[in-house]
């Protein structure tokens, strides 16, 4: 069973993927690594995220980003949103991420920092 899920909305998310899975690596987390989308596979995601035994979810997505809020609408466990440039820079998929309703808390990173999504999942794991 991985400590981390990894989820990206698309596999052109790559880069910012990478990001994340090089600090994990280089601290000996172990993870898992998938391309969902909350939007083009929302079934397959509620599957994952229900069967998922990681104990922290990084969820990366550009546009829209509903990726990270839906995941922490399926889970009581910490969520860390990765918003991923695109055509407005990534403030478009940072808005989304941040502004979450009460009650459904998504952390933020910044804008294609997958690495410091990382570091605060190892974070999270060490208080436990």
């Amino acid at each position: 069973m991985a400590d981390v899920a990894v989820i990206a909305g698309s596999a052109s998310d790559e880069a910012v993927i990478r990001k994340a899975t090089a600090v994990l690596d280089g601290a000996g987390i172990s993870y898992d690594e998938q391309i969902l989308s909350a939007h083009r596979d929302p079934e397959e995601l509620a599957a994952y995220v229900k069967s998922c035994g990681a104990r922290v979810f990084i969820c990366i997505a550009g546009l829209s980003a509903a990726l990270p809020g839906v995941v922490a609408s399926m889970t009581d466990k910490p969520v860390i949103g990765v918003p991923v440039s695109g055509t407005l820079g990534g403030l478009d998929a940072l808005l989304s991420i941040v502004q979450m309703p009460r009650g459904v808390p998504v952390a933020c990173v910044g804008i294609d920092n997958g690495s410091n999504a990382a570091h605060l999942a190892i974070r999270i794991l060490s208080l436990s």
